[in-house]
């Protein structure tokens, strides 16, 4: 890398990504770290210490979103905002999430060791829940922040086990005093994974994030009955999988209808009474699409629950769709975003403009404060996968390109 004196610490960078994924290890060598679980506390206390050991003020809002501090020359400019998430999937990887976290951390410690003060303060964000795995609801504590979620709706989302999101935060001591809402901000950076095989295989070490796909998302449940597996003939069946599967095949088939842009899945699936010898009577599972396109998905939240609709009436049992969500593509700023390629381009780093495939807190933040992204490779796109990784000369790029362009918004003249 050339362009600048200024150098983050790669090495201490990976070794705290390293000590991070200590915490909630699993044997294949990714994390466990559900959120709002005694795990993600002891990644919370952690990351607390090590802001505290630089003098930062951490402050934690009533969903749990962690904001470190570092005061600028002029405390009274909106702060410069960046981070990520330290909470993981069920079998996740070391780096969705916690690089952009750990990353930003090692801005604040290359400001501290250089001796450099911003003109705006700096704030580094953990947010709450980013995955949605324990609660079923992704993007939570920078939605509850950004005002798309109702904050006493979330406090009542319970998981499998019917402890609810607020609940768990008493649980673990994170449902903070200050208000989950937004605050005057300058700008927000995040650096993640790429989580898909693109960067890798154009060889280009940074992805410069120019906005995230429109999404949709429904929670579905088939209703049949359970009944004999050995004494109930095929006429006198009403078998809930058998329904679900021909759903399911649905939305691959509406997903393949729609090239290599098209984009749908049933990550969830909860079958009852899930028995061997018991036709099922319940099914639940999850359905989501993206596409680059808004009015694609708009067509596509019309369209799947008119088909499914159409299959379960065949099937003779009753469909029920909740739509958790639907947003639509979301550009970021203009200006973040060229901070980003002008700091890849002084860096001498091969970059390319990239679309996010996956949902971000950056897309909510994104409503509310000028946004951009980073993203890194990672080995053959791989992620929410034990075996999820990425170099750390990778880390140490995404890392410096987030510290050049951190540090250019905080110091520009307004």
């Amino acid at each position: 890398m050339s362009g600048t004196n200024q150098r983050i610490d790669g090495k201490r960078l990976w070794d705290s990504l390293m000590a991070m994924a200590e915490i909630g290890a699993t044997p294949k060598g990714g994390v466990r770290r559900l959120t709002l679980t005694e795990v993600d506390r002891q990644g919370r206390e952690r990351f607390a210490e090590w802001c505290r050991a630089l003098g930062l003020t951490v402050r934690v809002d009533a969903i749990g979103n962690m904001f470190a501090r570092r005061e600028g020359r002029y405390p009274e400019r909106p702060p410069v905002l960046f981070g990520s998430h330290l909470d993981s999937q069920p079998s996740g990887g070391k780096f969705d999430g916690a690089l952009g976290v750990i990353a930003g951390l090692e801005v604040m410690r290359s400001l501290h060791d250089l001796g450099i003060t911003t003109e705006a303060p700096l704030e580094l964000v953990n947010w709450t829940d980013e995955e949605g795995s324990r609660f079923g609801h992704s993007l939570m504590g920078s939605g509850v922040w950004a005002g798309v979620y109702p904050q006493d709706k979330v406090y009542a989302l319970p998981d499998v086990e019917g402890v609810t999101v607020g609940q768990a935060l008493d649980q673990i001591g994170y449902k903070g005093p200050h208000k989950a809402e937004p605050f005057p901000a300058d700008a927000y950076f995040e650096l993640h994974i790429e989580q898909g095989p693109i960067l890798e295989r154009e060889a280009k070490q940074i992805g410069i994030v120019t906005g995230a796909q429109a999404q949709v998302w429904w929670d579905a449940r088939v209703l049949g009955q359970d009944s004999h597996a050995g004494t109930t003939p095929p006429s006198a069946r009403r078998d809930a999988l058998v329904c679900a599967a021909r759903i399911i095949d649905l939305v691959d088939r509406m997903m393949r209808a729609r090239g290599e842009d098209g984009r749908g899945t049933v990550g969830f699936l909860q079958v009852l009474p899930n028995s061997r010898n018991v036709v099922p009577g319940e099914v639940r599972f999850s359905v989501e699409f993206r596409h680059p396109d808004t009015a694609e998905i708009e067509r596509l939240a019309a369209q799947f629950p008119r088909e499914a609709g159409f299959i379960a009436r065949d099937c003779g049992l009753p469909l029920e769709l909740h739509e958790l969500f639907r947003f639509p593509a979301q550009p970021f700023d203009a200006g973040c975003v060229d901070l980003v390629r002008q700091a890849a381009a002084r860096l001498g780093l091969p970059a390319r403009e990239i679309v996010s495939g996956a949902g971000h807190d950056a897309v909510y933040v994104a409503r509310r404060v000028p946004t951009a992204m980073i993203f890194t490779p990672c080995k053959d796109g791989l992620s929410h996968n034990e075996e999820e990784s990425i170099l750390p000369e990778e880390a140490e790029a995404g890392c410096q390109v987030l510290f050049e362009a951190v540090v250019a918004r905080a110091n520009r003249a307004v």
